[in-house]
């Protein structure tokens, strides 16, 4: 069905980028419709769209920043998911959410990898969007912190769920037999995991946790 958007290597061909681009673009503005209605103040302010926009800019260039990179996919990158966890910090889950799910689109533009329709839902949609539940979290103590911590699990919950049903027989030989059933957990949460902690450590300093505090009373209009 899919065979004239998708090369032999499981790549985009032309008219794959095409499509993929305008369904980017139609997904993204409904996203943005369907969190402007729903948000606090039944839509999206032009200084939220502007830091949401900036946010996933600075998310798109630090995820080329990397660290090491997985032979199947998946990287430890320059904290590159922080930026898409702030956004849900700063405006709540809908609008974190809107963010990830144009994030992870960009994700597929830049990588684009396909063994089916729902394994790009999981390895690129489901699991970038799944960031935006940082939200929740976004009035209690630490929240950021918490939140992040969350949204890592979130997200590697949909790549582990791709993992047991498109890329099992990518296991490699000497994996322990025993553990063949928690591999696509091991592989996903080794990168992610990697990736959350060097995050919580670098927020954790006084003087950029101090620093995000301001960004983010920037974002909402505050006083600093």
């Amino acid at each position: 069905m899919f065979n004239f958007m998708v090369t032999n290597e499981g790549g985009l061909t032309t008219a794959g980028y095409a499509i993929a681009i305008i369904a980017g673009i139609i997904l993204f503005l409904a996203a943005i419709c369907f969190a402007g209605k729903h948000s606090e103040k039944h839509k999206l302010t032009t200084r939220q769209l502007v830091f949401c926009a900036v946010a996933m800019a600075l998310a798109f260039v630090t995820s080329y920043l990397k660290i090491f990179t997985l032979p199947w996919g998946g990287s430890v990158t320059l904290c590159s998911m922080l930026f898409i966890v702030l956004a849900a910090n700063w405006y709540g889950v809908g609008t974190g959410i809107t963010v990830g799910l144009a994030y992870g689109i960009l994700q597929f533009i830049q990588e684009p990898y396909v063994l089916s329709f729902f394994q790009v839902c999981c390895d690129y949609i489901l699991a970038f969007a799944a960031l935006g539940v940082a939200g929740f979290f976004a009035k209690q103590s630490h929240g950021l912190l918490k939140g992040y911590i969350v949204a890592v699990i979130a997200r590697g919950a949909f790549h582990a769920l791709g993992g047991y049903l498109y890329w099992m027989s990518y296991m490699p030989d000497n994996f322990p037999k025993s553990l063949t059933a928690i591999y696509p957990i091991v592989y996903n949460y080794s990168y992610l995991l990697a990736e959350g902690i060097i995050t919580v450590i670098v927020i954790s300093i006084p003087a950029v946790s101090k620093a995000l505090a301001q960004v983010k009373k920037a974002a909402l209009g505050t006083s600093l």
